[in-house]
């Protein structure tokens, strides 16, 4: 059986965060499709709209296509499609948008997040869906925002809180820990001769939002290990460099992972960047770091 002949139950969406609203609706779409024997498809669009749309409006990215294709991954889907949005793709009308694709699948059920848009100008809306699936022979289900803390959950909300260093109400709402994936690079060598040796990692894509400059308690996970740990993020004033960095010392981990790929999950903050006057006094407060990482990683 063809996957036209299977039919499917389809969402689209950009999904920025994979939040628990998204989450949601995955699970609806994976439902409907396994009790109805279709293909559950989720579309989602890759850049942004709005860095299309309007670049100068497009928000900070919770979740880069590559670490949302793994977050994705995890999920009961049957198919997931990265769309290229394009100018093209803005300026169709909500009714050439589905009817592209109801072509391109064989959509039988469209499912929705209570907030959804689509079309030029965002002008389509659940009664369009509606009409235009009496008219295509699909059926359409709206799912119900997810709340937390009287809340409902949005890729807006969250930004909002990594943006503030509230890391536990963006965990809340993203149902995981906030975290980006980074190649470790080879660093100036400083934390070694402090006692504190550390990964250094590239700066993420400049969409990438990140939580505000400071030390944190973290996690990290590569191919082989984890390990927990405590981050600076933000310039060193101590040694007069003002570029933003991003090492993480490894708690009772020694390991080679120049060049790997490595997740780091933020987990508490425990204090902001500070300029010391010596690196002895530097060394002093990462020793009350190290102690403070370890309690919060406890």
């Amino acid at each position: 059986m063809t996957a036209g002949e299977r039919g499917a139950v389809v969402t689209v969406g950009t999904f920025d965060g994979v939040h628990l609203g998204h989450r949601r609706v995955l699970e609806e779409i994976a439902r409907r499709a396994k009790r109805a024997g279709h293909q559950s498809v989720l579309i989602t669009f890759e850049p942004h709209p709005l860095e299309i749309v309007n670049p100068a409006a497009a928000p900070p990215l919770l979740t880069l296509a590559d670490e949302r294709r793994e977050i994705l991954a995890q999920s009961d889907l049957d198919r997931l499609i990265f769309h290229e949005f394009t100018r093209e793709t803005s300026q169709l009308a909500p009714h050439e948008f589905i009817r592209g694709l109801t072509q391109r699948f064989a959509v039988r059920e469209l499912v929705i997040g209570h907030d959804h848009g689509f079309g030029r100008g965002r002008t389509g809306d659940e009664h369009t869906l509606r009409t235009l699936g009496a008219e295509m022979g699909f059926s359409v289900d709206v799912v119900e925002p997810v709340s937390v803390g009287g809340k409902a959950v949005s890729s807006t909300l969250v930004r909002r809180a990594v943006a503030g260093g509230d890391l536990d109400t963006a965990a809340s709402m993203l149902g995981r820990r906030y975290a980006f994936t980074s190649e470790v690079i080879h660093g100036a060598g400083r934390g070694r001769d402090l006692g504190y040796r550390t990964i250094n990692l590239a700066a993420p894509d400049r969409r990438k939002l990140l939580p505000p400059d400071g030390v944190y308690a973290v996690r990290a996970e590569w191919a082989n290990g984890s390990a927990g740990g405590m981050m600076h993020l933000g310039a060193r004033p101590t040694f007069g460099e003002t570029a933003r960095s991003l090492e993480v010392h490894l708690l009772d981990v020694a390991a080679d992972l120049y060049g790997t790929t490595v997740k780091v999950s933020w987990v508490s903050r425990l204090r902001d960047v500070m300029q010391f006057d010596s690196p002895n006094a530097l060394k002093t407060q990462l020793d009350k770091d190290f102690s403070a990482a370890r309690a919060a990683l406890t």
